[in-house]
């Protein structure tokens, strides 16, 4: 699993999102980020997650929160996904692995008896000054919103 702590500074990076353009942690300075990572685009789990953050996502904003979900899918893949189940946030494309490397998220999983390398679902939530304040190693898909702001607004 992730090799970083709670406390240490958040790599920065840059990424495409669903529509093209280039994204960069560092542009956010200044503000909270919920930056969640899951494996793939419109799978069970996922979109899950991503439509509890939407149906949520006015609850995030009206504190301030940012929100950025990374998949090693491509832009292409998120558009289609955005576009379907109406997500307001930005999807960053990962498709050389930099991102999921740099937050150790990519590693050895496990599903019905086979072993592969993929996303593990992981979200860092990072504090204005680009630090992580939390980690959330098992995101519960249903009611991540309610996971985030109970960390945060403690």
């Amino acid at each position: 699993m992730s090799h970083l702590k709670e406390g240490d500074k958040a790599p920065d990076f840059t990424g495409k999102d669903q529509n093209g353009k280039a994204i960069s942690l560092h542009d956010y300075k200044g503000k909270k980020v919920v930056l969640y990572f899951y494996p793939k685009d419109d799978t069970p789990g996922c979109t899950a997650q991503a439509c509890n953050l939407r149906d949520n996502y006015s609850a995030l904003t009206k504190k301030g929160y940012v929100v950025l979900g990374v998949s090693t899918d491509s832009e292409k893949s998120h558009k289609k996904f955005e576009e379907k189940y109406e997500l307001p946030f930005t999807l960053i494309a990962d498709d050389d692995k930099k991102i999921v490397e740099a937050y150790g998220v990519w590693g050895e999983k496990k599903f019905m008896g086979k072993t592969y390398m993929g996303t593990n679902r992981v979200t860092f939530l990072i504090d204005e000054h680009g630090v992580i304040s939390h980690i959330i190693s098992k995101p519960d898909t249903k009611n991540h919103t309610e996971e985030v702001l109970a960390l945060w607004e403690k």
